[in-house]
């Protein structure tokens, strides 16, 4: 077991006041064009969909940013929010890409940005997914892989930078395709360092990360730390439904999220009666059901 102590931070209520009288739900993790892979919906179609189900959204783009995306689709009064992901095509783990993405996040009630770790990883784990590639361009120069431990398996100079950064701005960490063992041990550099961060495990029941339920039970219950639970693993059947069921049930702080929008995989409306199906075959409560879909991920989010 990890135990992980930090200093806390007060957070404001206004922002999960706000949003929990407009939306019954917020999937923190949705695939919307333009991005590496082909998309079922653009963002404005997206939101649309998410709006009309009493739902927010969390864009995510393998490319990089998604805020200038997020910000015209609550122009339109859509509950879209926006993240970036530090790949190398959008800079790397680079803080200058980071203060870019939140210059262009500007509506009233935006909450934290979350801030992806690379996904476009060294992995021996292939897809089962049929997907392709949006255009040429993204084949010819996407695919630059990175990670955030150097080759002796010490964490780069570059995460320090930015757990600094996030204790100074509304920001959420997310781990990202991090192996376990990275995963670990940027848990213990943020005990150690990163007092005041906010730090998500980005769907760890992957193949990539491979962490299960219980291992993520041990982790502890922490104001800081929040866990991610995609349908996405469970469709794809790299997640057990009993080790699904135990992630829904009794994971601390769990952030339950879709990971959808591939032209392969359910749409939104399919995705929200399957998880009703799964839910109501688990026992799951209405209190836990909205604890994991609603209020967890505001807190997450909450500045």
């Amino acid at each position: 077991m990890v135990t992980l102590l930090l200093g806390k931070k007060k957070m404001s209520t206004s922002f999960s006041n706000y949003w929990q009288n407009k939306i019954d739900a917020l999937d923190v993790h949705y695939h919307a064009r333009p991005d590496s892979f082909k998309r079922r919906y653009n963002v404005i179609e997206a939101g649309k969909i998410f709006s009309k189900n009493s739902m927010g959204c969390v864009l995510k783009n393998h490319l990089g940013s998604t805020t200038s995306l997020a910000s015209l689709a609550q122009e339109f009064d859509l509950p879209v929010f926006g993240s970036i992901v530090l790949n190398s095509i959008s800079g790397g783990i680079n803080i200058t890409s980071i203060k870019q993405a939140l210059c262009q996040y500007s509506f009233y009630q935006n909450g934290r940005l979350i801030v992806h770790l690379p996904t476009v990883v060294k992995t021996n784990h292939s897809s089962v997914m049929n997907r392709k590639f949006s255009n040429t361009s993204v084949e010819k120069y996407s695919q630059e892989v990175n990670r955030i431990t150097t080759s002796n398996g010490t964490l780069k100079s570059e995460i320090s930078a930015l757990i600094a950064f996030s204790q100074e701005n509304d920001i959420v960490i997310s781990t990202g395709h991090a192996s376990k063992r990275e995963i670990y041990s940027l848990l213990e550099f943020i005990d150690k360092y990163g007092g005041g961060c906010r730090l998500m495990l980005n769907q760890p029941a992957n193949p990539i990360t491979g962490m299960s339920a219980k291992e993520l039970i041990a982790l502890g219950k922490h104001d800081w730390l929040f866990i991610e639970q995609t349908a996405l693993t469970v469709l794809l059947k790299y997640q057990s439904f009993d080790d699904f069921t135990l992630a829904v049930k009794k994971i601390p702080n769990l952030v339950y999220s879709s990971d959808l929008g591939q032209l392969c995989q359910i749409d939104i409306e399919d995705w929200i009666k399957q998880t009703n199906y799964w839910f109501d075959t688990m026992g799951v409560s209405k209190e836990r059901y909205k604890e994991i879909s609603l209020f967890s991920p505001l807190r997450m989010l909450s500045p």
